[in-house]
């Protein structure tokens, strides 16, 4: 194995960070520190105060207030030992900064001649001859938890000669304590406006990381110390951010959390080697675990993206998942990557992209279809006939894995989604795609049934979603959460037009409700709109009259 696949292999250390606040004469500051040039990790750049977790640091935790180790934990999503992040970060605050975040036993911050008496202590706590716990204990100290609040968590991309997992976490500094860098791992040491920091970085006169500049870039946004700790403190749902090195035709690439490739790269490269690819190529299959090889069929186009997806599941024998359209080459790879272990033919729904070539395959190996038949009109595979109706709930064992039947009607009445219940990945059809949001196309589309389809995927445990078009999708309950908000808003939009109007064509309200669409696409977006209308006529907001869209005030 290369030298750089070992460093890839490299366990991230645990470690903590913590973001200073203060109001400056013109805006909100933060304390950052220059790195040395000959430190081992990020030299020369300016960061927050931080480092690695001490075994020493679990000493301290009776002299936390504020906060559980059972609360910190739940923050940060681990089983225990969560109150250690929060101490590390006070720690070595205390250690590169100066910085002392504590107060007395009655919960007062310290006075400035005090503050002054402990730093001759920090040499000592830097250096391990005095451990953090035994100065807090002996000072009479306590870390105010609650005011110390999680904000972020950033790893370090594989192959660096250091990883970290760090937690970032913000606080007001303390009245009166200014900060100095150490002049061992930091040289320098300042109070910046965020935005200051950022333009500095624009003109090469400063370096900033990455996870550094994304807060920044977040802070920024606030016009004093306070509001920029709200909206820290306010923070939910907080997703790690990890890197990824992958391969394609313009070289090896990293990719960061929410760039579109990621949670595919990461899924499938789970050792962290570097070696999976990054582009979705039509007629090559793709392993993506041990149980899912996908193949793309050679249908691109703007309502199928790079074309559709295909999925051979199974061990020894393998059920195909939307075996996608009539095309002969895409029929041939699928045969070809089966190679004669396709035993089922699973469609997701009978939309011409998805069902067609279920009919070719069952001829060649023989397959049982399952599926749900094809509703009358529209874009409707009328050809496929399932040999068996899959049913909401039902379990199809294939070859030790199990698959089983989730109906999620909205974008196609006879929709289901398939669940992979070991690795609990879900195969999503068209119900989420990856990249864009789907039409929903009356009378078959419906949206009240879409968004509750979308409510169900918030009951099951799901790890990944596998969509029809595009790539592997990661947090899956994020991912559902923002469409059903992303559809909400929309509605609201509608709802909104037509009380500014007053009585609307269609084509007055998709110009005003898709207003952030080109306009060439507005006959794609008024199958959408429609939805939206229908959603609200069953629900009595509104009304159409003389070819004219009204809103409902009162409804009956």
């Amino acid at each position: 194995m290369s030298a750089d696949r070992n460093l890839a292999r490299q366990l991230p250390r645990p470690a903590a960070t913590v973001i200073l606040l203060r109001d400056g004469e013109a805006g909100p500051e933060v304390f950052m520190l220059k790195r040395s040039p000959s430190a081992a990790f990020v030299a020369n750049a300016y960061v927050f105060p931080g480092g690695g977790l001490d075994a020493a640091d679990t000493t301290a935790r009776a002299r936390v207030a504020g906060i559980t180790d059972e609360v910190a934990s739940s923050h940060l999503g681990v089983e225990a030992g969560g109150l250690d992040y929060w101490i590390a970060a006070v720690r070595e605050c205390f250690e590169e900064a100066g910085i002392l975040l504590a107060v007395d036993e009655s919960g007062h911050e310290l006075p400035a001649e005090r503050v002054a008496a402990l730093a001759a202590h920090r040499d000592a706590v830097n250096d391990g001859s005095l451990p953090f716990g035994t100065l807090l204990e002996r000072e009479r100290l306590l870390i105010p938890g609650d005011r110390i609040t999680y904000y972020a968590h950033w790893i370090t991309a594989p192959g660096r000669p250091r990883r970290f997992t760090a937690r970032f976490f913000v606080a007001l500094a303390p009245a009166g304590q200014h900060g100095s860098h150490d002049d061992a791992e930091t040289v320098e040491s300042r109070w910046v406006r965020p935005r200051e920091a950022l333009e500095a970085c624009a003109r090469d006169e400063i370096e900033l990381v990455h996870p550094t500049r994304i807060s920044l870039e977040e802070l920024s946004a606030y016009s004093c110390a306070a509001e920029a700790f709200e909206f820290a403190r306010n923070r939910t749902d907080i997703e790690a951010n990890h890197s990824a090195w992958a391969n394609g035709r313009d070289g090896r690439k990293l990719f960061r959390t929410g760039q579109a490739p990621f949670a595919e790269i990461q899924w499938s490269d789970p050792d962290e080697r570097g070696d999976t690819g990054y582009e979705l190529i039509p007629g090559v299959a793709k392993r993506l675990d041990r149980h899912v090889t996908r193949l793309i069929a050679p249908n691109p186009g703007f309502m199928t993206g790079p074309g559709t997806n295909t999925y051979l599941v199974g061990e020894r024998d393998l059920a195909v998942i939307d075996p996608g359209p009539l095309i002969d080459a895409h029929v041939d790879a699928i045969l070809e990557a089966g190679a004669g272990r396709i035993r089922w033919v699973l469609c997701t729904h009978t939309h011409l992209d998805h069902s067609p070539a279920a009919v070719r395959i069952k001829a060649a190996t023989g397959a049982t279809v399952l599926g749900r038949p094809a509703p009358r009109g529209g874009n409707q595979d009328q050809a496929f006939a399932p040999d068996r109706i899959m049913e909401h709930g039902e379990r199809l064992d294939i070859g030790g894995v199990v698959l089983r039947a989730i109906h999620t009607p909205g974008h196609a009445s006879n929709h289901l989604c398939f669940l992979l219940e070991s690795t609990r990945m879900l195969f999503t059809g068209d119900h989420v795609m990856q990249g864009s949001t789907v039409v929903i196309n009356p009378p078959d589309g419906d949206m009240r049934a879409y968004l509750a389809s979308l409510e169900l995927l918030l009951d099951e445990d799901l790890a990944i979603l596998a969509p029809g078009h595009g790539y592997l999708i990661g947090a899956p309950h994020k991912e559902a959460r923002r469409l059903i908000s992303h559809r909400l808003a929309r509605e609201a939009k509608v709802v909104e037009a037509m009380h500014r109007l007053g009585p609307a064509t269609p084509e007055a309200l998709v110009a005003a409700v898709y207003d952030d669409v080109p306009p060439k696409l507005h006959p794609v977006a008024m199958r959408s709109l429609s939805a939206h209308l229908d959603k609200l006529v069953i629900e009595r907001r509104a009304a159409l009259e003389a070819g004219c869209w009204r809103y409902v005030a009162h409804p009956a």
